[in-house]
């Protein structure tokens, strides 16, 4: 259906899909993308979201049940109580999906992954100016030794190898290329380059990859598995991701709902319905099941997904009607971009203020209910009456409220309070040095 509808509507001369034009479709288009989620990681790096192990092992099998082709859960290095959470994870048996952890540029996290019964390892490190000077401390020549040596510490205990390269995004082409070639030439099985604060614009995205992907298979005389790694930090995330997709790269890392630090993640959603729709590339995903997902997401994270957001939105099909949406009540494809049944939701009707006598004879008319011109008017009034009595005051109170209550459930430690518990354990008052203001070198 959701490939036929587009196509049905253009060859009656209804409409133009410009998507399917022979100069619009780019010659690296894949066939076929494999989505790797990072809700379990990135997602629950959302600020004051906690995951318990049971929503963590549900949400994983109902992405399972989706279609998700890989599933990141994080770090099993970072502590005993991360590897044990992970371990049992690993444990819990899926389908379709493959279970995968991340690990830095240490063995001793490739030994905490392989420990989990974990084969698909992402290895990941930044590689520029910045990342080294600041985060690292430590040299090119230095991070460089470090991460083939534990590509190939992997590879030798029999993982698949996921490279990804953090802040690829701001990092010399040179460089990327350097530290990709090497990785890929002691056994690394794909390279994912990762726009960790949404830096590119979708062209700047085509032209980092196209140049990443041709230079690496002109000295390794193969092509490279590529995957992409999106934040939303200007809301271009989905619109990177899809740029990706034009220039052949098939692993796409998204989140549900584009949940995340800071401003969020490449959803899953937008990415898998507008690749289906849009593109026609399969992206193994059952998109019918995308909004129970993402129902279940909102609630294991406490965090209510905004009403206008696309595909899964309270508001996303959502009409209040007017004199103009009665076509909608016979063929609702002529307001909406696609049959909101694909995505598992339906189109709803609101009726306020703009709801005129029109749209009330035409429902009445449909449900074959008989009423007087003088009737017809009291109904139009009682409708917009309903809306306009309502306390515009009272209405804005109770948001704040809600407001306030949605801040108080996600509180975290404040710092204050984090010295106060350090104080109380080590007797010890904090002598903290007074805020500076930070330069950024020109």
């Amino acid at each position: 259906m959701r490939k036929t509808i587009f196509k049905k509507l253009e060859a009656q001369g209804l409409i133009t899909n410009y998507n399917h034009m022979r100069k619009n479709l780019p010659p690296k288009l894949p066939d076929r993308v494999y989505v790797w989620d990072e809700t379990l990681w990135q997602g629950a790096q959302t600020p004051a979201v906690f995951l318990t192990y049971v929503e963590k092992v549900k949400l994983a099998k109902m992405m399972d049940e989706v279609g998700v082709s890989v599933i990141e859960v994080g770090y099993p290095g970072l502590s005993d109580q991360d590897k044990a959470s992970i371990k049992k994870i690993a444990n819990e048996g899926f389908q379709q999906a493959t279970i995968a952890a991340s690990s830095r540029i240490l063995k001793t996290d490739i030994d905490a992954c392989l420990e989990c019964g974990i084969r698909d390892i992402s290895i990941n490190t930044p590689y520029n100016g910045l990342q080294l000077q600041f985060r690292l401390d430590m040299t090119k020549a230095e991070v460089l030794r470090r991460t083939v040596e534990t590509v190939e510490y992997a590879k030798k205990h029999g993982a698949t190898v996921n490279f990804m390269l953090e802040d690829g995004s701001r990092t010399p082409l040179q460089d990327i290329l350097e530290i990709s070639e090497a990785v890929l030439k002691v056994g690394a099985d794909r390279l994912v380059i990762a726009d960790m604060v949404g830096f590119l614009r979708p062209l700047s995205m085509r032209y980092l990859l196209s140049h990443v992907r041709d230079e690496l298979q002109g000295r390794l005389k193969k092509s490279v598995p590529l995957g992409i790694h999106c934040h939303n930090d200007f809301g271009l995330a989905t619109a990177n991701t899809l740029a990706a997709v034009e220039e052949g790269i098939t692993f796409l890392h998204t989140c549900v709902a584009g949940f995340g630090r800071r401003a969020g993640f490449a959803p899953l959603e937008e990415v898998t319905t507008a690749l289906e729709l849009l593109y026609d590339i399969d992206t193994g995903v059952d998109l019918g099941k995308l909004f129970r997902l993402s129902q279940m997401v909102e609630k294991a994270f406490a965090m209510p997904i905004q009403f206008h957001k696309p595909i899964i939105g309270e508001n996303a099909f959502s009409y209040e009607m007017d004199e103009n949406v009665k076509v909608m009540l016979t063929n609702p494809i002529v307001n909406e971009p696609f049959p909101p049944e694909i995505v598992g939701r339906e189109t709803i009707f609101h009726m306020g203020r703009q709801t005129g006598r029109r749209v009330v004879e035409d429902r009445l008319k449909i449900a074959e209910i008989k009423a007087t011109p003088i009737q017809i008017d009291d109904i139009v009034k009682k409708i917009r009456g309903a809306q306009e009595s309502l306390d515009k005051g009272e209405a804005q109170m109770t948001f704040y409220q809600v407001k306030k209550l949605m801040k108080e459930a996600r509180k975290n430690l404040t710092d204050e309070e984090f010295w106060r518990i350090v104080e109380q354990i080590t007797r010890q008052k904090p002598k903290l040095p007074q805020p500076t203001t930070t330069v950024v070198p020109t």
